[in-house]
């Protein structure tokens, strides 16, 4: 695991070389144990390296026999080994133990039909020396960032957005065109990031450069093709591939790995199967807010230590402006700055952990895949008669079931948009200043991919939608960002290239039947961990900040950022102060909607306010 940094053009090699290093060294985080780089007239490389395999031989950039090729790796490859094998009975000689080298030799005989037989996580650059060209690929489901720059004729790529400002042609400038979505989805959803001219590479996606010309296209695809195998098949062939998945991300290092564990099925599951030495568990010193006493007795069952700390309010707030600063971009998933404080707690132990990810879009997780059967009836009615009945409700006082016939009144591609959806589109425009309002809605994102699937059921197209924006732009981030924030290597067996391939055959009724969630990946669970874990509902990682901002203290600390001066220019400060009145005085919980905007002002501060000017 690692960082990587890169640009293209024509300055000279000297004042390349200290550009390139001052852009690795705003990543050091993500590789504290090396650093490699390279110049030539065209191009600059750097490298910042987490060892984890062949902890004395693997620095790079690392380079083919006759230097004509050059590659700078971020991630790992489970099946490195049989590929090696692969090329050496064609003839290639490898000088270190590495998996970086598999792609070296890899390209060189493959091109681009190398990306989709690799197994892992991957973000990674070769340079073509003969060619002067680059070529880049990002995995499959989006494991591992990789962010690029390109405008007026520069181009810059990297690991982490926050390098491109130590690049003197870098114009740093906000972008405010996400800034609707990103309240409505909790983070940012668009392909062009919240700064100007900086894009995402996305997930199963490869480019060319070379003489300033980018093309980029893809090299998989999400699909389904579902199975008319008996479930008790099925359920035997998936835990072979899951455990062999698991073996493969545990047993490939050189170093020590741990586990994440939380109360659910899916890290328990993982630690189950892998058994490691350590697992690391956080949560909040609050009443129904923590699930390390899960996470202690399973471990104690399993013989396995476990290490675990509580996280007060005081630890929250203090660490978000480190965090917003580390996901590159506003993020505000709760969740993410207690990640960050576990993360920070594993690293004290070990430098590489898995952890459950991924199995939710895999297997049918979210609670929200399983609509309760009187809900199924109302969606029966003809959509006419839903929106009539929606557009009544809105005008009405609350009571129960308001909120479900306001959502249920939309088409499936206006209300579904995955787990971050706390306001609708015209609320978001009450938010915003008067100058960003604007007539975009879910449908007008969402439409490009959902179009794929308009006629599967609604279970395939939900999770393709979260596979699309959910899994790689919020899950995953957060995961690799906060890991790396503090150098460590986070390893997710269940969102797995070979996982996926079984997975897309499993039938919806295996998914969800009886009542219950991802009911086959449980049946499987059931056989390692106690029925209290494998049945336990989805909950994600509760953190209680709606009940924080009901106290003065932290009251006070939101309403210092609502009140900056600058705030008016992005938003009605009118009516988010009213918002977070209205929430301290218990009138209505606004507690997501205000930890939105507050997350996007803690990012602000971070990149544009005053001091970064």
């Amino acid at each position: 695991m690692c960082g990587i940094v890169g640009f293209a053009d024509k300055k000279k090699k000297k004042e390349k070389a200290k550009i390139i290093k001052d852009m690795a060294d705003m990543i050091i985080h993500r590789g504290p144990d090396g650093e490699g780089y390279y110049t030539d007239d065209y191009v600059a490389l750097g490298h910042r390296r987490l060892s984890i395999i062949d902890v004395a031989g693997g620095a790079q950039p690392i380079y083919n026999e006759d230097k004509s090729l050059a590659v700078i790796f971020n991630g790992e490859i489970y099946n490195y080994q049989a590929l090696k094998k692969e090329l050496e009975e064609k003839g290639y000689h490898f000088q270190t133990k590495t998996d970086t080298e598999v792609l070296l030799h890899g390209y060189a005989e493959w091109k681009d039909d190398l990306y989709e037989k690799l197994r892992g996580m991957f973000a990674f650059v070769i340079y073509d020396m003969k060619n002067h060209e680059l070529i880049g690929a990002r995995d499959h489901f989006g494991i591992k960032p990789f962010y690029y720059y390109y405008h007026d004729g520069e181009f810059l790529f990297g690991s982490e957005i926050k390098s491109f400002l130590a690049h003197p042609n870098f114009q740093k400038e906000l972008n405010t065109d996400p800034l609707k979505m990103y309240l409505i989805f909790q983070y940012s959803i668009k392909e062009e990031t919240f700064f100007k001219n900086v894009f995402k590479l996305k997930p199963g996606h490869f480019f060319h450069y070379k003489d300033g010309n980018l093309t980029i296209d893809s090299y998989f695809s999400v699909s389904y093709a579902p199975s008319k195998k008996k479930m008790e098949t099925m359920a035997d062939e998936l835990e072979k591939v899951l455990e062999d998945s698991i073996y493969y991300h545990q047993t490939t290092s050189d170093v020590e790995v741990g586990a994440y564990l939380s109360g659910g099925v899916d890290s328990s599951y993982v630690v189950s199967v892998g058994k490691p030495e350590k697992t690391f568990s956080v949560g909040f010193s609050y009443a129904g807010f923590d699930e390390t006493d899960y996470a202690k007795d399973l471990s104690e069952q399993l013989g396995i230590s476990n290490v675990r700390k509580k996280i007060s309010a005081e630890d929250f707030f203090e660490a978000l402006p480190e965090v917003e600063w580390h996901t590159d971009e506003p993020h505000a998933n709760l969740s993410t700055v207690p990640l960050f404080y576990l993360s920070k707690l594993t690293r004290k132990e070990v430098k590489v952990a898995l952890a459950g990810e991924g199995s939710d879009e895999m297997f049918g997780g979210y609670n929200e895949y399983n609509d309760p059967m009187l809900l199924r009836w109302y969606l029966h009615l003809p959509l006419f008669m839903r929106k009539g009945i929606r557009n009544v409700c809105r005008h009405l006082p609350h009571f129960p079931g308001r909120n479900t016939l306001i959502k249920y009144g939309l088409p499936f591609n206006e209300r579904y948009i995955g787990h971050g959806s706390f306001m609708e589109s015209d609320e978001a425009n009450e938010l915003l200043a008067d100058s960003l309002k604007n007539k975009e809605t879910i449908a007008d994102v969402l439409e490009p991919v959902y179009k794929n699937v308009k006629h599967e059921s609604e279970l395939t197209k939900k999770m393709y939608i979260d596979f699309h924006f959910w899994l790689p732009q919020d899950i995953l981030l957060k995961a690799d960002k906060m890991s790396m924030a503090h150098s460590i290597e986070l390893r997710t067996p269940l969102i797995d290239i070979e996982v996926f391939k079984y997975a897309r055959t499993l039938p919806n009724k295996y998914l969800l039947r009886k009542g219950q969630t991802k009911y086959i990946f449980r049946k499987i669970a059931a056989k390692k961990i106690p029925s209290e874990w494998s049945n336990r509902r989805k909950c994600g990682f509760p953190v209680p900040f709606s009940k924080w901002i009901r106290e003065d203290k932290f009251y006070q600390v939101v309403r210092d950022e609502f009140t900056k001066g600058y705030v008016s220019k992005y938003f009605d400060q009118a009516m988010i102060l009213k918002l977070l009145e209205e929430h301290h005085q218990g009138k209505k919980n606004h507690g997501r909607k205000i930890y939105n905007i507050y997350c996007f002002l803690v990012w602000y501060d971070q990149y544009f306010g005053e001091a970064k000017a």
